[in-house]
């Protein structure tokens, strides 16, 4: 297999306002080298791939940004860190930032939110992946803070996560976000399936959190990951699938 082969990523882009400086990008599974559980585009060198295939998703990817620049993995442990500044190292983290055109930022998901931020300006982009954990442990209050402009200078867009319909947490979840924020209460409708257990509602939770920072601008939040095909989803596959990969750079 070969870069000779078309086997370039089929792409979502966010539909949102920012400046023409600012580029960014979902992959989808739809077209690529993965094979069985990872069709076809999976760039998680984590989930068991075979790393050849992973290896080439990831050049792909690279070549999206169009020039030599390095795209900045981050260890993801559902926390609220967010990194500052180009590491090969692989940090341990669950946003980046970018001041500048030295590196991208990428976050991978399967089910939970990436959430992806620009200042008005076209000059600061940055990046969360926000699943409950992360959204209640304030990974998005941290990384807004880490863009070092004014919430109200910032806009957001909310990309491919599992949508209420599928995501059913215990009480205790519902907890957490109601504990620190009480209008989070109308993020979680009773499970139909479980007594005791809610559907709960990644988007509206982040909207609520951003709102709550001053943001006014806040697009996207219309995917299901695991009702539609062409995204992995942790959920609907029982844990071994791929992942999708979300990236922003200045241009």
């Amino acid at each position: 297999m070969s870069d000779a082969l078309d086997l370039r990523p089929t792409l979502i882009r966010p539909d949102w306002p920012a400046p023409p400086s600012v580029a960014a990008c979902v992959t989808t599974r739809e077209t690529g080298p993965s094979q069985g559980a990872f069709a076809a585009f999976n760039p998680g060198l984590h989930v068991g791939d075979n790393p050849a295939h992973v290896a080439l998703c990831r050049r792909q990817l690279h070549k999206e940004i169009g020039d030599d620049r390095p795209l900045l993995w981050l260890d993801q442990v559902h926390g609220a860190r967010v990194q500052q500044g180009y590491s090969a190292d692989l940090p341990q983290a669950d946003a980046s930032v970018a001041y500048d055109r030295g590196h991208a930022c990428v976050v991978l998901t399967a089910d939970c939110l990436p959430v992806f931020f620009c200042d008005r300006a076209g000059q600061r982009v940055g990046l969360a992946h926000a699943g409950w954990r992360g959204l209640a442990g304030g990974v998005l209050e941290a990384t807004v803070a880490a863009m070092g402009v004014p919430p109200e200078s910032l806009m957001a867009w909310l990309g491919p996560a599992i949508s209420n319909a599928q995501f059913e947490v215990g009480a205790e979840v519902r907890q957490a976000f109601v504990a620190v924020q009480p209008e989070a209460i109308e993020a979680f409708d009773p499970s139909p399936y479980r007594l005791g257990h809610y559907m709960a509602d990644l988007y509206k939770l982040a909207r609520l959190r951003l709102e709550r920072l001053g943001l006014d601008h806040i697009g996207g939040g219309h995917f299901c990951t695991a009702c539609e095909p062409r995204f992995y989803s942790y959920r609907r596959d029982d844990g071994v699938t791929g992942r999708m990969a979300s990236m922003i750079w200045l241009r």
